[in-house]
């Protein structure tokens, strides 16, 4: 809030929970490699919260802007720790989820945090969209470049949902909020 006098979380939730309405009916319009690989939302059908269609859309939004969602946000399980560690060392930017070896959709993840330059700066929060939100707010108030395998996600994130210098869209951007908007 002090960078933008902006409040991050009710801000982004908002925001988000405004667009979730419109978001599903454009991403199931989407074509080819893209389109059948936003099955992320069929996760919604099993455990429908609140949490789970936020982590879902985010998901499926870096597929419907052709970016692996796999960099976001990566899921581990706890019995592959030397593993995650390893690969957490590894990560540039991004958020974990750590779950227990054989946990249920519906079962909540045992850790989720924020890896930035193979540091882990932020641990034990509440979900993945405030994950999401507490990731944009680091990297914008450090003015860390946005990943460039992930700049369209962060460029909605900035420009859409909080609403920040949208006078200079990408195409891409500006197609998705032109479908948002109509």
């Amino acid at each position: 809030m002090r960078i933008t006098t902006i409040p991050l979380i009710p801000k982004f939730m908002s925001q988000l929970d405004k667009y979730t309405t419109k978001l599903p009916g454009v991403f199931r319009k989407k074509g080819g490699v893209a389109g059948r690989t936003i099955n992320t939302l069929a996760v919604i059908d099993q455990n429908d919260t609140i949490a789970t269609r936020r982590a879902c859309h985010l998901k499926a939004l870096a597929v419907y802007l052709n970016e692996d969602p796999g960099k976001l946000m990566k899921e581990y399980m706890d019995v592959n720790c030397d593993d995650a560690v390893r690969d957490m060392n590894q990560t540039v930017i991004g958020i974990y989820v750590a779950k227990h070896e054989g946990a249920d959709v519906d079962d909540p993840p045992e850790d989720i945090g924020i890896v930035v330059e193979g540091v882990q700066v932020l641990q034990d929060l509440k979900d993945v969209a405030n994950a999401c939100a507490l990731l944009f707010g680091i990297m914008y108030c450090l003015n860390l470049s946005y990943p460039s395998d992930l700049k369209y996600t962060f460029e909605f994130l900035q420009k859409i949902l909080m609403e920040l210098d949208v006078h200079r869209l990408s195409n891409k951007i500006q197609i998705l909020k032109n479908k948002l908007l109509a």
